[in-house]
């Protein structure tokens, strides 16, 4: 026996559900209005404006975090290269202070040496000499002379200064006797004998005296 006629057997429920203009706009699946778009623009620029300040600022605060770097590797490298030059100066000033306070009081006792070997020097009087003492005087002049030599090169060798100005000495006399020697061949023959005698009698003095100091020795009281 045939069935009753249902006439929602031929109904599609999900083509009148996906069709449905209510459905649709409940859905929320429509196009945005001008003003939603206009908003969302909106909304968009303002996160972007954000964004960039927040880069700007991120910039700035980098620069500064850079600078805070520099600084503080120029104090670190500036620090230590200062500590090892000023370590190193003191060292060496101090090693030189050292030296010129030694050389100083070699030079104050050498100047003392000096200027006593000087009153000595000229302290010797031989006008006051007597015949009975003469030998003995010369003796003590000699040895005065020789003492303040001894003095006078152990000077030169200490300080330049002194051997510097003995050598500009040196270098200056060839030129003046050179300048001032007269030529011998104009002379006669009288007077380069006067000039000879005057060239060899104070070495003949000093071998007279050392002879009359080795007779005095010999011959003396034993």
């Amino acid at each position: 026996m045939p069935t009753e006629y249902d006439a929602t057997e031929f109904v599609d429920a999900d083509f009148i559900h996906q069709s449905s203009p209510a459905h649709s706009v409940a859905g929320g699946t429509r196009a945005p209005s001008r003003e939603e778009v206009d908003s969302r623009v909106a909304e968009a620029q303002r996160k972007l404006a954000d964004l960039k300040r927040a880069q700007e600022e991120l910039e700035r605060e980098r620069a500064a975090l850079e600078e805070v770097r520099r600084r503080q590797t120029e104090f670190q490298t500036g620090r230590q290269e200062l500590i090892q030059n000023l370590t190193r100066g003191l060292g060496l000033l101090e090693e030189a202070e050292f030296a010129a306070r030694r050389d100083a009081e070699q030079m104050n006792k050498t100047v003392a040496n000096l200027r006593d070997a000087l009153v000595k020097v000229r302290g010797i009087n031989e006008e006051g000499w007597s015949k009975e003492q003469f030998n003995v005087e010369l003796t003590r002049a000699l040895t005065t002379i020789e003492n303040a030599r001894l003095e006078w090169n152990g000077a030169r060798l200490k300080f330049d200064v002194l051997a510097n100005e003995n050598t500009a000495q040196s270098r200056e006399a060839p030129g003046r006797s050179a300048a001032g020697r007269p030529d011998l061949t104009t002379l006669s023959f009288g007077q380069l004998c006067k000039m000879g005698l005057a060239l060899t009698w104070p070495l003949a003095m000093i071998a007279l005296l050392a002879l009359g100091v080795l007779v005095a020795m010999l011959w003396g009281p034993r």
